[in-house]
């Protein structure tokens, strides 16, 4: 089976260097981003689709003409105090806080936010609940969520920094006949 993880088009926040805000919204370029990413997903073959609740992802679904199942778990990292911020912002805002999340960035629970290791525990939760099923999913979802995802591959959320996704791009998971898990393609584009 394959999990088939698409990262949401370029939003005002990617461009800004902003910690998104729940609610922020797809560019021009993202939007043509997700065109030429539907071109490789209608070559695919794919039994269900999950989306998460936020604007960009539902948006990015919208323009992939797909109807997905919202699912909570496969939102992004909740970044709390620091959304809608840069970090030169955070830097002159929030010094301590900044300075104790860099200090353990897998487990610093961010003020009104979440930790990555906390994120990392309910996406791959979710994981777990689609390996169990027959036929291959898509998500689309954010760069926190599928650098989660990749990381379960290897069961090690210490790779979460390993890997950078780009806006619109597809990475695949494959889970073979005894349950191995591998990485099929990171960041696969159309130009």
């Amino acid at each position: 089976m394959d999990i088939i993880l698409i990262r949401h088009g370029q939003t005002e926040d990617n461009v800004g260097r902003i910690f998104s805000t729940k609610d922020t919204s797809l560019t021009a370029e993202g939007r043509e981003q997700i065109r030429r990413t539907k071109t490789i997903l209608d070559t695919l073959s794919f039994d269900r689709v999950y989306v998460s609740p936020l604007l960009r992802a539902i948006q990015t679904m919208e323009i992939l003409g797909s109807k997905g199942q919202v699912e909570e778990r496969i939102r992004e990292v909740d970044f709390g105090l620091f959304e809608g911020n840069t970090l030169k912002e955070i830097e002159n805002k929030y010094p301590r806080q900044l300075k104790e999340w860099n200090e353990d960035l897998l487990n610093y629970i961010t003020p009104q936010g979440e930790s990555i290791k906390m994120a990392y525990e309910r996406v791959t939760s979710f994981l777990e609940e689609i390996r169990q099923q027959e036929g291959d999913t898509v998500l689309i979802c954010h760069d926190g969520v599928i650098k989660i995802a990749l990381s379960w591959v290897f069961d090690n959320l210490d790779y979460f920094f390993k890997f950078k996704v780009d806006n619109g791009s597809i990475s695949i998971i494959s889970i073979d006949e005894y349950g191995f898990k591998f990485i099929k393609k990171v960041n696969y584009t159309v130009k």
